[in-house]
């Protein structure tokens, strides 16, 4: 049987479908109830000569409609989460190949012309000192 936590948290589902279901149910019908399942369950059955287990079985119905639903929203954020993690995987190996060429194409370099290398490599270390230098003057 639905719960009294159901029924409150998801009212408007229910009250739609309940007047699509027993249309002699008047919005009054389907609001004095006050959260009481069992009056809820009494007023239907009074209004539309419906069975107490045809009733019950529309809210255990909804129950098992409501929890499917539950399984479906969470199969699909477990779904999402793992293409995200495969996404950032493939994208983290993409990089880690890129970094390897470069590292290889520059020990290439190097080897081809070793003077113009330590050329590059002393004017970026002046490069860096002087802007280290203005920037531990301007404290």
């Amino acid at each position: 049987m639905i719960s009294q936590q159901t029924l409150q948290g998801n009212w408007n589902e229910i009250k739609g479908l309940l007047r699509s279901k027993w249309g002699e149910l008047t919005d009054d019908d389907v609001t004095e109830f006050n959260g009481n399942v069992e009056q809820l369950l009494g007023t239907i059955q009074r209004k539309t000569g419906e069975a107490r287990e045809s009733v019950e079985q529309f809210f255990e119905q909804f129950n098992s409609n409501g929890a499917s639903a539950i399984n479906r929203a969470s199969e699909t954020v477990r779904a999402g989460a793992e293409h995200a993690v495969d996404a950032g995987q493939e994208t983290s190996h993409r990089a880690a190949a890129t970094v390897s060429e470069a590292y290889a194409e520059v020990e290439d370099m190097v080897r081809q012309r070793p003077i113009e290398s330590i050329a590059i490599c002393f004017g970026a270390g002046v490069i860096a000192g002087v802007v280290v230098s203005l920037l531990l003057r301007g404290r």
